[in-house]
């Protein structure tokens, strides 16, 4: 499962490779597809003013927001299709290679600011909050969505249980309502 780790951001304390490849690693896991589990895909760590001209251009809003999912159009069979029309020898090595070759997921587009400004004004620390943001992210680029109540409960449902696998608390549940002594730890972790 590669993960391309572009950090353009001058947002300080954002994770490293090792980390985004371990919570991309971990959304995917609960798929049976082994070829979506060893899907590429881009993480790309960006300021305001770039997060601000994605979210305007394709989701007309004019201000930058936590993390943008971009599918990819790319499919086995989109890729498949062209071999049909290439020379024999090609046709051959396509073939071949088909079960090995890798499934492209998409992008995500992490604004490291508001992210940043989100864990301080949540009571997370910058780590939790983003490990939250790529699972997230990664959910969405596998098809989950929140537009309906009975959607954002099953996405939030697996979001949740997939940070506890990393000791990470419920992400929907506010600061004011963990248990005593939570907060201290989370903020210390």
């Amino acid at each position: 499962m590669p993960v391309e780790l572009q950090n353009v951001s001058s947002q300080a304390g954002l994770p490293d490779a090792a980390s985004v490849s371990q919570w991309v690693a971990l959304a995917l896991s609960r798929v049976d597809d082994a070829q979506i589990r060893n899907a590429e895909l881009c993480v790309r760590f960006v300021d305001a003013a770039e997060g601000a001209q994605l979210n305007a251009q394709f989701r007309q809003i004019d201000k930058a927001t936590n993390v943008l999912s971009f599918p990819a159009d790319v499919t086995l069979e989109s890729v498949a299709n062209p071999v049909a029309v290439a020379p024999m020898a090609v046709q051959q090595t396509a073939a071949e290679s088909q079960d090995s070759l890798p499934v492209l997921l998409g992008d995500l587009v992490v604004c490291g600011p508001v992210v940043a400004a989100e864990a301080v004004e949540q009571g997370k620390t910058l780590t939790d909050h983003a490990a939250h943001l790529v699972v997230h992210g990664v959910l969405h680029l596998l098809g989950y969505d929140h537009e309906t109540d009975l959607e954002a409960q099953a996405m939030e449902s697996l979001e949740i249980s997939l940070l506890a696998e990393l000791g990470i608390a419920n992400p929907y549940v506010p600061v004011t309502q963990l248990p005593t002594g939570q907060l201290s730890e989370q903020v210390s972790s």
